[in-house]
């Protein structure tokens, strides 16, 4: 018998944590394995090991965003992350689901839709752990994995044995260097931050800073203040 896909839910608001918890109980092959009103709380949750997490974005200690980037750090392995949200701005939706989500779901959604949404996850992962049991690669298959092998390279000195994709036009070298000298792993930093360390101008602080999180050098987070849009802030992406 194939064990069920063990569910956090996470929401800041009580009748909606209540809600989903209940729907996700009555979709075969889930069991809701407990629920958090806080990112901490949701943090603490995965380190004990869950399947899937249904994450609000707006919480009371930390954002969702940050959540997800915590995950990746912390290398949270086979946990995977449903956002569930009412926040439908560009920069929300393109912040989480840079953090590769299974799906974005905005609220408010029936029970159907939620349901359906598990379902057509569980079989995605069935299929997953099937694909992912020790089969023995082709030549052409070990080929492929090393052309699209995620390496990336900041200048000449982030790996010494590629070569440097050629940079675009208005971005060097050396001032590159400064502006990913200037970003850390765990603290965020804004553009006028970055500016200011570096000696550049805030436009030239934000052209640097787009080409790094092209390329995925570095991650977006943001920080929601009491009112207005959120702050986007900057960090180095864990290597992969």
């Amino acid at each position: 018998m194939t064990a069920p896909i063990r569910v956090l839910v996470v929401d800041d608001d009580a009748g909606a944590r209540a809600l989903h918890a209940r729907w996700v109980a009555a979709t075969e092959g889930f069991e809701v394995v407990g629920a958090a009103a806080s990112g901490g709380a949701a943090l603490a949750h995965v380190a004990h090991g869950v399947d899937l997490v249904l994450l609000d974005i707006r919480l009371p200690d930390v954002s969702g965003i940050e959540v997800l980037h915590r995950m990746r750090v912390a290398g949270v392995a086979g946990t995977d992350v449903l956002v569930v949200s009412s926040s439908r701005d560009q920069v929300t939706v393109r912040q989480a689901l840079a953090a590769h989500p299974i799906g974005y779901l905005l609220k408010p959604f029936d029970r159907e839709v939620l349901q359906e949404r598990l379902r057509a996850y569980a079989a995605e992962r069935q299929a997953r752990d099937a694909a992912s049991r020790d089969v023995p690669l082709a030549q052409g298959e070990v080929d492929r994995l090393l052309a699209t092998g995620s390496v990336r390279v900041v200048g000449a000195s982030r790996d010494p044995e590629r070569t440097p994709q050629p940079l675009p036009k208005g971005v060097s070298a050396t001032t590159l260097e400064r502006v990913v000298a200037a970003l850390d792993p765990v603290v965020a930093r804004s553009i006028d931050e970055v500016a200011a360390e570096t000696g550049t101008s805030r436009a030239t602080a934000r052209r640097y800073l787009d080409h790094l999180v092209a390329t995925g050098v570095i991650d977006l987070a943001h920080r929601y203040g009491r009112r207005g849009r959120p702050q986007v802030l900057y960090r180095l992406a864990p290597a992969p």
